[in-house]
């Protein structure tokens, strides 16, 4: 690798950071070798973390100097891959300020942290932090190059490039949302109740599904016949089951996609297209066989 620490000094934002990364290693490999990468940038070791409750953390003096990463033992790879992104986000953005002394320590909560309210510092660092990693192992000029290459999105693709990044499904679902060119949210289901909901706010509506509440009747979640870890097709879904319609507005056209996965948990694709009045009667019919027509010509490739 060719990137050094002195290279990223012009900037603090996570996204300035990465942008700056990937100017220096245009060739990144894929999976992007976070540990080298980290290496690379002044992290003296990447070790086990002992302290109880938390996924990881970083060791660093006050000058930021030097570093050191650690992460939870036992932990999956990928979960491993997005700690270590984690924390080299917090070394690498220079107005983090650890809670104690050249100590950060994370929790599960932490890496999953997305959004912060107004004069929360410590929620704010650890959403840049968790920003960053996302950036670093799912490049989004990398992302939309998938996508130009099977446009119409899907469950299956998303697992695909979740292998192909080296990070967790619900990463990857997370990143989809945000930059797949078509507008897209993604359900995470844990024994029948909806835990998470990704989306892209500005382009897609709000979910009314309720957390903590059970997958909405009509859902392809109830569908008989589903098996854990193959997805369903894609099929048209009525829209008021996951999203509120105003009133004399064209109701939008839904898909929905599911996948049950192992322990209770899945994984749910909505799919929104806004109506067109001159095809509202075919658009259903042709959002299936455009996403049937893609899932079989990949097939034969």
């Amino acid at each position: 690798m060719d990137v050094l620490r002195m290279d990223l000094a012009d900037t603090g934002s996570p996204e300035g950071l990465v942008s700056l990364i990937l100017k220096h290693e245009p060739n990144l490999p894929l999976p992007v070798p976070i540990e080298e990468l980290a290496l690379q940038l002044e992290i003296e070791e990447i070790a086990e973390l002992r302290t109880e409750g938390f996924e990881g953390g970083l060791i660093t003096d006050t000058n930021r100097s030097r570093g050191v990463i650690l992460v939870k033992k036992g932990v999956s790879e990928a979960r491993r891959r997005f700690t270590i992104g984690h924390e080299l986000g917090h070394f690498l953005i220079a107005n983090h300020v650890p809670d104690k002394s050249g100590q950060f320590l994370c929790s599960k909560a932490d890496l999953r942290t997305l959004y912060a309210k107004e004069g929360d510092r410590r929620a704010r660092m650890e959403v840049e932090a968790n920003r960053f990693s996302s950036l670093i192992l799912m490049p989004p000029p990398r992302l939309r190059d998938a996508f130009k290459k099977r446009p119409l999105p899907s469950l299956e693709q998303v697992f695909e490039l979740a292998r192909h990044f080296g990070v967790s499904k619900e990463a990857m679902a997370r990143a989809y949302a945000t930059y797949h060119p078509e507008a897209l949210a993604f359900i995470v289901v844990k024994d029948g109740k909806v835990v998470r909901v990704y989306h892209d706010r500005k382009r897609f509506p709000f979910v009314a599904a309720r957390r903590d509440g059970a997958v909405p009747q009509g859902s392809l979640f109830y569908r008989r016949g589903l098996q854990i870890g193959i997805p369903s097709e894609v099929d048209n879904q009525l829209p008021d089951i996951w999203i509120d319609i105003p009133r004399a507005t064209p109701a939008p056209n839904i898909s929905e996609q599911v996948c049950l996965q192992q322990n209770g948990f899945a994984l749910i694709m909505l799919w929104h297209e806004k109506a067109d009045e001159d095809e509202e009667e075919n658009e259903d019919l042709t959002t299936r066989d455009r996403w049937r027509a893609q899932q079989e010509r990949f097939r034969r490739e």
